[in-house]
């Protein structure tokens, strides 16, 4: 039958845990969704803005101290002592940098992953699911302090959670809608359209399909006046 020839496209998901599902799934051209994209962009700012927190003050620190500690120190000229300091202050900044810049990165990629979740789950962006991912992610990171870690962990994450969310939410109010509003909004469009699609298909189908039994029935009657 024309009509079982295309599967009807299938409409967006409406279910929660459709939409979380989606946040892993490429699109017809390859592409992850937009979210996980800005949640691997904000990994890696944060892992260098932790690694650039960290790793400048200790490469002046370590600089520092080599030049005060290298005063009995000799060296073959000037060029070779600015050398060597330069070095200890690398040195420095790699060590603790990196200390900082997995840390940071770490939890920006948390917190984000929860905000996007809970954002993408309830399909609405509110200040309360980035006070609930600062919340989980500062509990998560000073729970092996004990009760009192867990506690403070979870009150610094809601603290950092709500100025952040806000920030994020104002940032994107200036382009008229939210992340979320604007992934609903292609979803239906997407659908929409590949709806369209599958109906103008669908009609030039059944068009040939008539035009195919007129023309077997005309034989049909030019063969029995034979």
């Amino acid at each position: 039958s024309p009509l079982c020839s295309f599967a009807r496209p299938a409409p967006p998901p409406q279910s929660g845990w459709e939409r979380l599902r989606e946040l892993w799934r490429r699109d017809e051209r390859q592409r992850l969704p937009e979210e996980t994209v800005n949640m691997a962009k904000g990994a890696f700012t944060g892992g260098l803005a932790g690694w650039l927190y960290g790793g400048l003050p200790a490469f002046r620190r370590a600089r520092a101290a080599f030049v005060s500690g290298s005063h009995g120190e000799l060296f073959q000229n000037r060029a070779h002592a600015l050398q060597s300091a330069h070095q200890a202050g690398l040195r420095g900044f790699i060590r603790y940098g990196w200390r900082w810049s997995w840390r940071v990165a770490t939890f920006v990629t948390i917190f984000n992953m929860v905000s996007t979740g809970l954002s993408v789950y309830r399909n609405k962006t509110t200040i309360s699911n980035f006070a609930s991912a600062g919340a989980f992610t500062g509990a998560l990171f000073r729970m092996h302090l004990g009760l009192q870690g867990l506690a403070g962990g979870f009150l610094f994450g809601a603290a950092f959670g709500i100025p952040a969310g806000g920030l994020l939410m104002g940032v994107q109010s200036l382009a008229g809608e939210s992340l979320q509003e604007k992934r609903v909004r292609e979803r239906r469009e997407l659908y929409e359209q590949k709806l369209a699609e599958w109906q103008s298909r669908l009609n030039v189908t059944e068009v040939l399909g008539e035009t195919e039994s007129s023309t077997q029935g005309g034989l049909e009657t030019d063969s029995k006046r034979i």
